[in-house]
Order: C-alpha cells, then sequence, then structure tokens
C-alpha cells in the first residue's frame, strides 16, 4: 500500500519527537545540577537497562570509554555480571518498574553507589538509587523516544561534549519536508542499520523503532559485520542506514547489491547525528497501518513491576 505524504494529525509519537532539541538543550542544566552522583572520570561503571535504555547504555559506554574516562560496561538489566568490580551503576529506566531493572538493582551491593535516570515519579526504582528524575519528558507513547535520547544528551553534556551543534542539526532535521527527506527509504521493503561505536547503538535504536511502530523489516548491526553475511540481505528496493562515517570500501559492496545507501548525519569529528530522522521515518512508513505508531501491537508500559518490560 502506498504511503501518503499528505499532512496528518498529530499524534503523541509525533509530539514527543519533535520536542528534542530543546529537550537536550535542557539536558546541560541537568547534568550540572547532578553532576555529584553522575560517573566520575577514572571510575569503572556499569550502565544498565532494558530495550531502549540498554541501547542507550551502550552508548553510553562507548562515549565514555572513547572520551577516555574509564572501563565503562553495557548489561541488559536481566543480564548484569556479578563479580566484577564496578565503583558505580548507572541504571535508565523510564517506566520506573520494570521487573529486570528493579532487580538488578537490588542485587547490587549495598556500598556501591548506583544513579537511576528515570521520567515517572514515585515509582520504585528511584527508591534504589540516587534519582535524576526527568518526568519533564516522560512519555505518553508506548514508543520511546525522547526519555532516552535526553538521558544520553544529559550523559553527553557530563562527558564535556558540547551538542550545540548537534541540537542545531535536530532542528535542522525536524523542519524538513519528510516527503522529501525520507523519500528514498519510505517504501524499501527493508532496511538495515548500520554503525560503529555510538553509532551502532543508535542503528540498534533505530531498527527497534521501526519494527515497534510499524513492524517494519529492519536489522541492524556493527558495520563492519555487516559484509560478513547480513549483506546477503541487501537487494534492489532494499536500504541500508548508516550512522557516522562509513567503514573503507563500505559503500562499493552495498552499491554492488543494488541497495540504497543512505548515510546522513556524518561530522567531520566521526560522531552520528541525531536520531530524528529515523523516528520520522517510523512515523511515516506507520501511518497505513491499522494501529497508531505510538501505541504497538503486544506492548505497553507497565504500571507494577509483575508488568511488561519497557
Amino acid at each position: 500500500m502506498p504511503i501518503s505524504v499528505e499532512p496528518t494529525p498529530a499524534t503523541h509519537l509525533a509530539n514527543e519527537v519533535a520536542t528534542q532539541p530543546d529537550d537536550w538543550a535542557r539536558a546541560e542544566t541537568i547534568a550540572a545540577e547532578h553532576r555529584d552522583i553522575l560517573p566520575r572520570k577514572g571510575e569503572r561503571v556499569a550502565v544498565i537497562g532494558c530495550g531502549t535504555s540498554l541501547f542507550m547504555s551502550k552508548a553510553i559506554a562507548a562515549l565514555r570509554e572513547g572520551a577516555g574516562h574509564g572501563l565503562t560496561d553495557a548489561w541488559p538489566a536481566s543480564e548484569v555480571r556479578s563479580g566484577r568490580e564496578y565503583d558505580r551503576y548507572l541504571v535508565i529506566c523510564r517506566s520506573g518498574t520494570t521487573t529486570e531493572v528493579v532487580n538488578a538493582m537490588r542485587e547490587i551491593p549495598s556500598h556501591i553507589p548506583r544513579t537511576v535516570i528515570c521520567s515517572s515519579p514515585g515509582t520504585p526504582v528511584l527508591e534504589l538509587g540516587d534519582p535524576i528524575l526527568i518526568d519533564e519528558v516522560d512519555e505518553q507513547s508506548v514508543v520511546q523516544t525522547r526519555f532516552a535520547t535526553t538521558a544520553l544528551a544529559i550523559l553527553r553534556w557530563h562527558l564535556g561534549e558540547d551538542l550545540a551543534p548537534v541540537i542545531e542539526q535536530a532542528r535542522a532535521v525536524l523542519a524538513e519536508d519528510p516527503a522529501v527527506s525520507l523519500a528514498d527509504v519510505r517504501h524499501a521493503e527493508e532496511i538495515s542499520f548500520v554503525g560503529m561505536g555510538l553509532g551502532a547503538a543508535i542503528a540498534e535504536e533505530s531498527g527497534l523503532k521501526l519494527r515497534e511502530s510499524c513492524q517494519s523489516w529492519t536489522e541492524s548491526y556493527l558495520a563492519t559485520e555487516y559484509r560478513h553475511g547480513p549483506i546477503a540481505i541487501s537487494a534492489p528496493g532494499r536500504a541500508v542506514w548508516a550512522f557516522g562515517p562509513l567503514v573503507p570500501n563500505f559503500a562499493a559492496d552495498i552499491a554492488g547489491t543494488g541497495a540504497q545507501l543512505r548515510a546522513p548525519g556524518h561530522r567531520p569529528d566521526g560522531r552520528s547525528g541525531p536520531r530524528p530522522p529515523a523516528l520520522r521515518a517510523a512515523r511515516g512508513r506507520s501511518r497505513p497501518r491499522p494501529r497508531p505508531p505510538a501505541w504497538p501491537q503486544s506492548l505497553g508500559r507497565p504500571r507494577s513491576v509483575s508488568g511488561p518490560a519497557r
């Protein structure tokens, strides 16, 4: 079914995507106000989360180690390795009630500091660690967007990055006409997201967003691993979307498959650009679907510790 490019009423997802540049700007103040409970340079840190929060954990780990701030591991909350010597745990949990996260926090040795970033007041995780409550970026959509990216922005500011250029880039992207800017991927049968370091984590998250919101066929890989098997699915009518600089010969390899290569957001310093383009693709591709993109099938926001994990 063709995807309409006519204007459609705003949705929770659309509204929450649109606030992100302002949210990232406010994150600078949040980072400064909470610097004493955020990871210090030289600390050995474990970052944990589930789903989207896990991918943000991976992004933070890549950035922190890349900046020389110390060993940083990222773990799914259900698979935190015991017996490792960490100086601090950093927990990311939007709902504040995710079973795996609550259980993991209860198992952290009592003498080890733990900081939790959450957007839901009055929830269990806030009582289990030093809280950073960012309820101004809480979401009505089941699909996470601005909470996750704001949590990442807080840590990027804390690491000493200047996000002003990224924020302006996001504003520019959101001002574009998606019928034009996303024309090369709106009708793709399949999209593979790839990247390295931070870009790899963003690739995983982008693939998840399209699967959640519009049940699209998406894959995500390290760019260097894509050619070791996954490239077999590249073909005309499909797309490869890269975050960050391309690895050598990658473009030529994709060209040989006939797939469309999209590599936006490249910057001279090697950082990937913001996520809004992929999120807007999720909105555009989801419009013909029977369910709104903000409320994917089989998913819901937990309100009790025994609820579904998000």
